[in-house]
């Protein structure tokens, strides 16, 4: 990780950004886990920024050079000491960095800062190994049901804080 990251909290305005950031890290990075047929039908629904998520003051954002975005993701939730990750994202030219890691620790610390102690995560197949490297242990195979029709398999992970 260079000197240049900037880690910060999102606000509004950082939504085009984020966007960007989702189309460009969604098709690439989850093409190896996923089938092409899949892929086009789930990727323009999943690659939407969410501004009540960017909004909520739990969304963080790292910026790279120049302001590029080169990760993001947050969390929800809360209530009875359990949290969800949400969205999370890293470019894929800036991938194997630690970049990742740095915008993840900030999301855990926040969520545990604010109470919650169990941390879920509905990761893609392809965060998997990521999550697991973050001391998240797979609970099972989920359906996500984006919308009638077309469903995208995921992985339930947990952890404690």
């Amino acid at each position: 990780m260079g000197t240049t990251l900037i880690l910060r909290r999102a606000v509004p305005g950082d939504l085009g950004a984020v966007e960007r950031l989702l189309q460009r890290s969604y098709p690439k990075l989850l093409a190896a886990d996923y089938p092409p047929s899949l892929m086009v039908m789930a990727v323009p629904l999943l690659a939407r920024a969410q501004p009540g998520l960017l909004a909520s003051g739990r969304y963080f954002v790292a910026e790279g050079a120049g302001g590029r975005m080169l990760a993001a993701g947050g969390w929800s939730g809360g209530r009875d000491g359990q949290g969800e990750v949400r969205h999370v994202a890293t470019d894929p030219d800036a991938t194997r960095r630690g970049i990742g890691r740095a915008l993840m620790e900030a999301v855990l610390g926040d969520a545990r800062a604010a109470g919650v102690s169990r941390m879920l995560c509905l990761a893609t197949r392809t965060a998997v190994p990521f999550y697991r490297a973050l001391g998240f242990e797979e609970v099972g195979p989920v359906l996500i049901g984006l919308r009638p029709g077309i469903e995208f398999p995921a992985v339930r992970m947990a952890r404690a804080l």
